[in-house]
C-alpha cells in the first residue's frame, strides 16, 4: 500500500509497522497494550484516543503527525492547503524582515481583525482563507511601519491565537507551522511587555506543545502564566487555561491529577454562564476577555477525557446530563456545538445499538463545520469502523456520504 494510500491512522500505522518488520507483540509491548487493541486499531475496529496515538508513535520511533497526517488529495479541501502555504509563506516574509504588506490605519485593521475572528467562530471556514495571508502581512507591514506599536503589538497577538493558530488546527495543518504562529505571537507578546498579553500568547504556546505530545514544557508553561482574578471578563481564559492543565494530566499520564482541574473549570464556567444573545466583542487588546467557556465546552472537555479514559459510555452520559445545562443549542459559537456534536458522535460509535444515533450526531457536526469533521483522524476512524458494520437503510446512506466527503473508499 502507497504512502498517500494510507486513509486512516490504523491502515498508516499497519504500514508503518510492515515497512519497520516489527511484530504486533513487539509494538504493542513498546506502547504499552495488549496485542488485540492493536490489531483492532490496525483493522479499523478501534479507533484509538490521542494518548494511544502518542504511545505507538514512540513505539514506532516517528512523529504522531505521521499517523494523523491527511491522505493526498485531501478532503473538504476547496483552497484550504492553497491558504496553509500562503500562511507558511507569509511566516517566511515576516521572519525575513520583507513582509510585503500594506501600511494600513490601526482602525481599519481592528475592524479586519474583528471579522475574521466572527467569521472563524461562525465556520466560516473559507472566507477566513481569502482574508487571513493578507491580513497577517498587512498586520505585520504595518507594524514595522512603526506608528500605534502597542495597539498593533496586541492586534497581532489577537489574530495569531485567536484565528491563524485554530485556523490551521481545524484545517489539520503540519505541527510545525501551527507552532511557528504561536511562537511568533509569544515574540509579540514578549515585546508588548504587558501582562494579559504574555498570558495569552502563553497559553496558545503550552496548548500546541501539549497537542503536539511536547507534554514537559507544556507543563512548564502552563505553570508560569499569570492568571487574572475571575471576572466576567476574564472567567472565559481562566477556565480554559484550568481546563487544558486537566487535558494535559491525562495525556502526560496522570489521570489522577485531571480530575480537580476539569471541576474548577466546569465551577467557572457555571457561575459565568455565557450568554446565548450576547453578541460576541471586538478586540481591543491580546484577547484575555475574547475567551468563551461555558457549561457546553466544559461538558465537551469531559466528554473528551472520558473518551481518552476509553469510558464512551461516561461521555454519553455527560452529553446527555440536563442538569448541568449542557445544551449545545444554547452555546453562540457555531464551532463550540460543532465540536459538542463531534465527541457526543465518536462517543455513541462505540456503544452497542447506537450507530443510527452516532452517525446522525456526526452529521449534525458535519452540517455546523464540515471542514473540521471531514478532516479530523479521529473521525475519520470511527468512519471507517461505523461502515464495516452499516446496513443498507436511510442512515447508511447518511454514512457512506460522510465517508465519502471524508476520502474513504465506500
Amino acid at each position: 500500500m502507497d504512502a498517500e494510500e494510507a486513509q486512516t491512522i490504523g491502515r498508516r500505522l499497519r504500514q508503518v509497522r510492515d515497512d519497520r518488520r516489527k511484530s504486533l507483540r513487539v509494538i504493542a509491548g513498546l506502547a504499552g497494550m495488549s496485542t488485540t487493541t492493536l490489531w483492532r486499531i490496525e483493522h479499523g475496529e478501534h479507533s484509538p484516543t490521542l494518548t494511544e496515538i502518542f504511545a505507538l508513535a514512540d513505539a514506532l520511533q516517528i512523529s504522531a503527525s505521521e499517523l494523523t497526517r491527511l491522505p493526498v488529495p485531501a478532503p473538504a479541501n476547496g483552497h484550504t492547503d492553497s491558504t496553509i502555504k500562503a500562511i507558511g509563506l507569509a511566516l517566511d516574509a515576516i521572519e525575513a524582515g520583507h513582509p510585503e504588506g500594506m501600511v494600513l490605519p490601526v482602525a481599519v485593521l481592528r475592524e479586519q481583525v474583528t471579522r475574521i475572528h466572527q467569521q472563524r467562530r461562525d465556520c466560516q471556514f473559507d472566507d477566513v482563507a481569502s482574508a487571513l495571508p493578507g491580513l497577517t502581512r498587512n498586520l505585520q507591514t504595518t507594524l514595522a511601519a512603526g506608528a500605534d506599536h502597542g495597539e498593533l503589538l496586541d492586534l497581532a497577538v489577537y489574530l495569531h491565537v485567536h484565528v491563524t493558530r485554530l485556523w490551521l488546527v481545524h484545517a489539520r495543518a503540519a505541527d510545525h507551522l501551527i507552532r511557528r504562529v504561536v511562537f511568533l505571537a509569544l515574540r509579540l507578546a514578549q515585546e508588548r511587555d504587558e501582562v494579559s498579553t504574555l498570558a495569552v500568547a502563553g497559553f496558545s504556546v503550552a496548548d500546541v506543545l501539549l497537542a503536539g505530545g511536547a507534554f514537559e514544557p507544556s507543563r512548564a508553561k502552563l505553570g508560569s502564566l499569570t492568571l487574572p482574578p475571575v471576572t466576567a471578563e476574564t472567567a472565559g481564559f481562566v477556565a480554559v487555561v484550568t481546563a487544558c492543565h486537566a487535558l494535559a494530566a491525562v495525556l502526560d499520564g496522570r489521570p489522577g491529577d485531571a480530575a480537580a482541574p476539569m471541576d474548577a473549570a466546569a465551577e467557572i464556567a457555571g457561575r459565568f454562564e455565557v450568554d446565548s444573545l450576547a453578541p460576541v466583542p471586538g478586540p481591543t487588546d491580546a484577547g484575555i476577555d475574547r475567551f468563551v467557556f461555558g457549561s457546553v465546552d466544559a461538558g465537551t472537555a469531559q466528554m473528551w477525557l472520558a473518551l481518552e479514559a476509553k469510558e464512551p459510555d461516561r461521555a454519553v452520559s455527560i452529553a446527555r446530563n440536563i442538569n448541568i445545562n449542557i445544551n449545545p443549542n444554547r452555546h453562540p459559537l457555531p464551532v463550540a456545538r460543532a465540536s459538542y456534536w463531534l465527541h457526543y458522535g465518536r462517543a455513541l460509535a462505540q456503544l452497542r445499538d447506537h450507530r443510527d444515533d452516532a452517525v446522525m450526531a456526526l452529521r449534525t457536526a458535519e452540517k455546523i463545520f464540515p471542514t473540521m469533521v471531514l478532516r479530523e483522524p479521529k473521525v475519520r476512524e470511527v468512519l471507517a469502523d461505523l461502515l464495516s458494520r452499516s446496513r443498507r437503510d436511510a442512515v447508511g446512506r447518511e454514512l457512506r456520504g460522510m465517508a465519502y466527503r471524508a476520502g474513504l473508499r465506500v
